[in-house]
């Protein structure tokens, strides 16, 4: 490479989102690690589930980030252009891609190998918080972005209130007949699901927090924490574990209690997130009792988003 191409390089990773904070001696090694690469349109760089073993920075051209479905649904999560960067998710969590890159027309690459990230990380270790936070980043973007898809889909699908009504009517009908037929019967309303995970009050959480025997992990998605959380809580939307878990718990005392709570309507999502703490070997983990609305019912602090 010469003196030339390497200053480009420089260049075109100081543009970059995820580079541009970086010092300009770990620029300089990044931009002597990479290589270049011409890329024809059309041509799907990577799918999603794939071995996640390089990452890309954009010199010119454009680029399609998109997911499938099970049933072939395309969703677009971003069209990436000149000195935006895709891949690194799966380098640093270890992770299969997450999602699929198709080049848009005649793209410019450079390529970072995953040796060679690896070994820029370990050479400077403070670099592995700058692309912590921006993974995160977009793993929120992507993540509001799906959730949009899914309410302009529920929109354009949902039946009127009158075809539910006749569609629940006649489902409860057919349901008392077969009952009256059959003794052993079917169930027409489903049973609660049920959990082993172990539930906590308010009140015996916060004597937990006062004492420094536990640590309060917030389960919503990061819009929702920001508007309104427990004081002194950790969000770990569920969307972002792997990120928050390596940046936070990696290093955290397993026998610590963990208590995790979100809403109502989040529940689902909490007693998930607490299965997966107890799969990375935290055997004390509870969910909040009431969330919270209880916590805050208590008189304990809540945190919450001015209103301008």
């Amino acid at each position: 490479m010469t003196a030339t191409d390497n200053d480009n390089n420089v260049d075109v990773l100081a543009r970059s989102g995820i580079f541009r904070d970086l010092p300009g001696e770990v620029l300089a090694e990044i931009a002597k690690a990479v290589r270049p690469q011409m890329v024809p349109p059309q041509t799907l760089i990577f799918g999603e589930g794939d071995p996640g073993d390089s990452l890309y920075i954009i010199c010119s051209g454009r680029v399609r980030v998109f997911r499938s479905d099970e049933s072939g649904l395309e969703i677009d999560l971003a069209v990436q252009g000149p000195g935006e960067a895709f891949g690194e998710i799966s380098l640093l969590s270890g992770e299969p891609r997450s999602a699929c890159v198709q080049v848009l027309e005649e793209t410019h690459l450079l390529v970072l190998s995953k040796d060679d990230f690896d070994r820029i990380l370990r050479k400077f270790p403070a670099t592995s918080r700058v692309f912590f936070r921006e993974m995160r980043r977009r793993l929120l973007r992507d993540e509001e972005r799906l959730e949009g898809e899914v309410r302009e889909s529920y929109k354009a699908s949902r039946v009127s209130w009158f075809d539910f009504v006749v569609v629940l009517g006649v489902s409860v009908l057919l349901a008392m007949i077969f009952n009256s037929s059959n003794p052993n019967g079917i169930p027409i309303l489903p049973a609660p699901p049920s959990s082993t995970i172990p539930v906590i009050s308010a009140a015996a959480a916060m004597k937990d927090v006062q004492l420094g025997n536990a640590l309060i992990l917030d389960a919503m998605p990061e819009n929702f924490y920001q508007k309104r959380h427990i004081q002194g809580s950790v969000n770990m939307p569920l969307a972002l574990f792997d990120i928050v878990y390596a940046m936070t718990f990696s290093d955290e005392n397993k026998e610590r209690k963990i208590i995790v709570y979100g809403s109502t309507m989040s529940r689902p999502y909490d007693l998930e997130l607490a299965d997966k703490l107890l799969l990375r070997g935290f055997d004390q983990v509870s969910i909040l009792e009431g969330g919270v609305d209880a916590w805050e019912a208590q008189g304990y602090p809540v945190t919450e988003q001015v209103k301008k």
